[in-house]
C-alpha cells in the first residue's frame, strides 16, 4: 500500500456514522467490516484515480440549501459559487460522464442522465410503505439518485449497495456537498446478504436481477435480510408476454453483456412467490421506451433507440424481443 493509500476514507469528505456501531441488531458485524476492509482498496486503484481526484478537487465546496423531493434532486445555487468554484465544479462534473442516473441540479448545472429516473421512483413512490424511521436497502445504488430521493422520508439509514468505485466516488460528489447521515455506500452487492439476516425494513432492487445467474436465489436471500413485515420492491427489466416464460440470450441482448434471465410479468411473480414473498403484486408492467433511456448531453453514448431493429422496435438488434420493465411489491410474509 502506497502512502496515499494510507488516507482514510474519513479524510476524503464526509462520512456518516457507522451504522455497524449500533447494538442490537442481527448483523454480521465482524464479516462486513472484513469485507469492507478488503473492498476499500478498490477505491485507490489506477482506473479510477481520475474520479477520486474530481471529488477530491472540489471537497471544499458545501451547500447551504437541497431538495430531494422534486423529480431533478437540486442542490445549491449557481451564484454561490465564484468564477474559480464554478469552473471547478464544472471540471469535476464532466469527469463523471456519461451519467447515467438523474435527474440532478447541482449548483445550477442541469444534469440529464441516460436514465430518467424520476419516472421510475414517481411510478414507486405511490405503492410503497412510508421510510421514515425505517432501515433501507438500495441494491445497485449507483450514483446514490434513489438514495436521495429516499432521504427526503427521513429514514433511519439507506444502506446503499454498488461494488463499482466509480459509482462510490460519484455518490460522495453530492454526499460531501449535503452530507447526509442517514445515506451509507457500502461497496458490497446482493451477494452479500446473508450478512444482514433479518436488517432491513424496506429493500429496493431497482434493475439487478436480470444481471444474476441465479434470480430466485437471489430473492431468496433478500427475503432472509427482511425484518419480519418487510418490503420489497424489484424493478427487472424483462419482456412482454402473458406466459410464464424467461428469454435467456445467447450472447448480449440490446447490446448488453450480462443479461441472463429476462422474465415476463407473469414469470417474474413466480419468481417472487416461489422465492417465499406474500402479497406480490406488481404496479407497473410496459414496454421500455427511448424516452426513458436515451443520449443526453451529458451521457453521449448510444443507447436504447442505438439498439433496437430499424425496421422493427419490438425486437433488438440481435432480433429477441425489445425490453420490458416490471416492477413487483410485496410482503416477506
Amino acid at each position: 500500500m502506497t502512502m496515499e493509500q494510507t488516507t482514510s476514507t474519513t479524510e476524503l469528505g464526509y462520512q456518516p456514522p457507522d451504522y455497524l456501531d449500533e447494538q442490537g441488531h442481527s448483523l454480521d458485524v465482524d464479516g462486513i467490516r472484513t469485507l469492507r476492509k478488503e473492498r476499500e482498496s478498490r477505491l485507490w486503484e489506477e482506473k479510477v484515480l481520475r474520479y477520486r481526484e474530481a471529488v477530491l478537487s472540489v471537497q471544499d465546496l458545501r451547500a447551504s440549501s437541497w431538495d430531494f423531493a422534486s423529480d431533478v434532486i437540486t442542490v445549491g445555487k449557481a451564484d454561490s459559487l465564484n468564477e474559480e468554484q464554478s469552473a471547478r465544479w464544472d471540471e469535476a462534473l464532466r469527469v463523471f460522464c456519461p451519467w447515467k442516473k438523474g435527474p440532478f441540479s447541482l449548483f445550477g448545472s442541469l444534469i440529464e442522465a441516460e436514465w430518467r429516473s424520476e419516472w421510475k421512483w414517481n411510478r414507486i413512490l405511490p405503492h410503497i410503505s412510508s421510510l421514515e424511521g425505517k432501515t433501507v436497502a438500495d441494491i445497485g445504488c449507483h450514483n446514490g439518485y434513489f438514495m436521495f430521493r429516499m432521504a427526503e422520508q427521513k429514514p433511519r439509514c439507506v444502506v446503499g449497495f454498488e461494488p463499482y468505485a466509480k459509482h462510490f466516488w460519484n455518490f460522495q460528489l453530492v454526499q460531501n456537498l449535503v452530507q447526509q447521515p442517514n445515506l451509507i455506500f457500502e461497496l458490497l452487492g446482493v451477494e452479500h446478504f446473508d450478512l444482514y439476516p433479518r436488517f432491513f425494513d424496506t429493500i429496493f432492487c431497482l434493475g439487478i436481477l436480470y444481471h444474476h445467474t441465479d434470480p430466485v436465489g437471489l430473492l431468496r436471500s433478500m427475503r432472509q435480510a427482511l425484518a419480519p413485515k418487510g418490503e420489497i420492491v424489484v424493478d427487472c427489466q424483462g419482456i412482454g408476454g402473458e406466459e410464464p416464460l424467461s428469454l435467456t440470450p445467447r450472447g448480449r441482448y440490446a447490446n448488453a453483456r450480462g443479461i441472463w434471465f429476462l422474465p415476463t410479468r407473469s414469470c417474474l411473480e413466480h419468481w417472487m412467490t416461489r422465492a417465499g414473498f406474500a402479497n406480490v403484486r406488481t404496479i407497473f408492467s410496459e414496454p421500455l421506451s427511448i424516452e426513458e433511456q436515451r443520449p443526453t448531453a451529458w451521457a453521449e453514448i448510444q443507447s436504447l433507440e442505438h439498439f433496437l431493429d430499424p425496421n422493427d422496435p419490438t425486437r433488438t438488434i440481435e432480433g429477441y424481443p425489445a425490453p420490458w420493465r416490471h416492477y413487483i411489491v410485496a410482503s416477506k410474509g
